[in-house]
Formats: C-alpha cells, sequence, structure tokens
C-alpha cells in the first residue's frame, strides 16, 4: 500500500510504526487470546496500559507531583462546560481571550455556567493576530484564564504565556500539546482532544493541578467532577479502552524518537518549510496571520483565485497529499503539520507548491 500524506486537521495521521504494532496486536493481543477492544478495563493488563500512559504524559511534559493525569471522553468540547463546571460554582468569575473559532466556543459554554471577564477578542481583526501577552492584565479576584494555545482554523499560536501571577491559566491545547516545551507551572489545568497529536479519535487528555482539584463543586454528577475521575485515576467508568492504548503507543513512539525537545526542532523544520515557500511567492501565496503568530501546527494560506486552488487542491491530491482544504468557514488551504507528521511529508508539500506556482504563477 502507498500511504497518503495526510495534512488534515483531526483526526489526523497516526506514526506508521504505531499503526503496524496495532495491527501485529489487535486480534490477539500479546498471545492473549482476545482483543485488546474485548478486554475488561478492569483487568490487570489493561490496567498497565492505562497507567503507563499516564506516567508517559507526565515524563514527556515533565510534569511536578502536584499535577494528575485524566482520560477523559467526550473530546475537548466537553471540556468547554466541564471546567466552568467544577470550577465557577457560585458567583465566581474567570478570564478568556477570544482567538478564533475553539476560543469562542469554549466561551459560549463558560458564559452559560458563570461570569466571564473578556481580556481579548480577536473578532475585528478576524482572529488574524494575537495580543501581546504582556498587555494582558488578569480580573481582580478571577478563578483562572483561559486560553486556547493554537486555532486550528485560523492557523494562530500563542509563542508567549501571558504573567498571571497565582492566577491559574487554563488552555485547550488540542492541537499543539506535546510539540513543544512550556512552563508547566503557569498552567492549572490543560486539555486536549486526542485526534491531533497523541492518537486516535475517543479519549481527551486533562492535566490538572491538586489546587484546582480542591475547588472542585461537589454538587456535580459524579462523571462531570474532576476530583472524582482524579481519585480513580479515570477509572471510575469504563475508559476509552482502545484509545488510550493507541495513545500509549504514540507516546512511546515519542519518546523513542527524543522526547518533546525533538518534536519542537521538527514542527520548526515542517512549518519553517512551508512558510518559506509561501514568503518567497508573496504575490502568489498568501497568508493571512500575522507573521509572529503563524502557528508551526497549521499553516493556512491562499491562492490568487478559487479556481487555482481548487485546481492545486487536485492535483496535490494526485500526488497523495490529502486533507490540504481550509475549513469551510474561511476557505482557501491548510497544511495541518502535527506531532506525528513526518518532516518529509511537509518537505514534498513544499516543493510541490514551488512547483505549482512555477507552472500558474
Amino acid at each position: 500500500m502507498s500511504r497518503k500524506i495526510n495534512f488534515g486537521a483531526g483526526p489526523a495521521t497516526l506514526p506508521l510504526p504505531v499503526l503496524e504494532q496495532i495491527q501485529e496486536d489487535f486480534v490477539d493481543y500479546k498471545g492473549m487470546g482476545l482483543s485488546i477492544v474485548e478486554m475488561s478495563h478492569r483487568s490487570k493488563t489493561y490496567d498497565e496500559i492505562h497507567h503507563e500512559a499516564m506516567a508517559l504524559v507526565s515524563e514527556l511534559l515533565g510534569l511536578p507531583d502536584n499535577y494528575k493525569v485524566l482520560f477523559l471522553q467526550g473530546g475537548a468540547t466537553l471540556q468547554f462546560a466541564t471546567i466552568p463546571m467544577n470550577l465557577l460554582q457560585g458567583k465566581k468569575s474567570c478570564d478568556f481571550t477570544i482567538t478564533g473559532r475553539w476560543a469562542s466556543k469554549a466561551y459560549d459554554d463558560a458564559v452559560k455556567l458563570g461570569k466571564v471577564n473578556v481580556l481579548y477578542d480577536g473578532k475585528e481583526n478576524g482572529y488574524t493576530e494575537l495580543p501581546d501577552p504582556r498587555t494582558l492584565k488578569v480580573s481582580p479576584g478571577t478563578e483562572y484564564l483561559h486560553i486556547t494555545s493554537n486555532e486550528t482554523i485560523g492557523g494562530i499560536q500563542w509563542h508567549g504565556w501571558p504573567d498571571t501571577g497565582d492566577v491559574p491559566i487554563v488552555a485547550d491545547m488540542s492541537s499543539d500539546i506535546m510539540s513543544r516545551r512550556f512552563p508547566v507551572e503557569k498552567f492549572g489545568l490543560i486539555y486536549a482532544g486526542a485526534q491531533k497529536n497523541l492518537g486516535p479519535a475517543g479519549a481527551t487528555l486533562v492535566i490538572i493541578r491538586d489546587d484546582l482539584l480542591e475547588k472542585c463543586d461537589e454538587s456535580l454528577p459524579a462523571y462531570l467532577n474532576f476530583k472524582i475521575q482524579a481519585n480513580k485515576d479515570s477509572l471510575y467508568n469504563t475508559p476509552a479502552v482502545f484509545a488510550v492504548y493507541a495513545i500509549k503507543l504514540v507516546l512511546e513512539w515519542m519518546k523513542d524518537e527524543g522526547g518533546v525537545e525533538e518534536f519542537e526542532q521538527r514542527a520548526e523544520r515542517r512549518s519553517g518549510a512551508l512558510y518559506g515557500v509561501i514568503d518567497a511567492y508573496p504575490e502568489f501565496y498568501r497568508s493571512p496571520v500575522a507573521k509572529k503568530d503563524r502557528s508551526k501546527m497549521n499553516v493556512v494560506f491562499r491562492l490568487p483565485t478559487e479556481d487555482l486552488e481548487k485546481k492545486f487542491l487536485a492535483e496535490a491530491e494526485a500526488k497523495g497529499m490529502i486533507g490540504l482544504k481550509g475549513h469551510r468557514s474561511v476557505g482557501g488551504c491548510r497544511a495541518s503539520l502535527y506531532n506525528s507528521m513526518p518532516v518529509e511529508g511537509a518537505l514534498n508539500l513544499a516543493e510541490f507548491m514551488k512547483e505549482f506556482v512555477e507552472k500558474n504563477g
């Protein structure tokens, strides 16, 4: 089989060695006579998989002992509501930066559950630029500042973090988790849907600091209570067994490849190759994003006409490069360059972009 180069925004490409390991283990896991998807989540075998995956998250991100790792379900979208449910009980408030589609969705749920102070809204600039993080000042009495570290649709990414003092940052890192090092101590809670950087769809990573766990609203239904989930190591109910198993394999692969530091360098190489072409042909390729805020995970760009964009996408697909169509809300083209995307995939796309402009420019 000739594998496609999948630039889709998610579910995204997975490492070939991981897929091959899944294939080998799928029907008969380690000679046990049954598949991982048939196995009890209370079994010793799955318990080891589950806790090894949690330990790998802590190891790769360098989490201090006062952070808990959870594997939940419902995607990052469920966390848009679950986080304020846990942390804004009573008349408490939080701060928000609205930087694109996903931050907007998180905001829409938060305002239904508590008071929200908007520190920045990029709507006027079309969500193409982020504020200088040094200019953001948290509100008095706020419980947390919510940010979306990378916006997949708009292709913008935070490259610095606000100074919030004792106020924790809550971050949706679905589209750039494990792609770079960051100061963990600034963050009280991090969440990420698995299907972009960590594994297949079905599981959501939540990392939460102990002091925030103590603030969780005890009146919540059990599944939605972070403290209950943490006390049960995310085994309060049946977890997404297969997704967690695949995440463990991806994290093992990342560790063997050199860890987060290596993947930070790969992100720079992949995105640098594409932005290099975009900047070399400014009359043909155009990125709407401010250079200082360009995403290393989702490179968005336009061509001179929609007809050329359609031709570009068709010819790229004929060469085995798929998933390059921009989100329906903004159009254009988008190359998602998540952790499992081989650097060679981005280099192939960059070369095709050069050839395309030479033929059509």
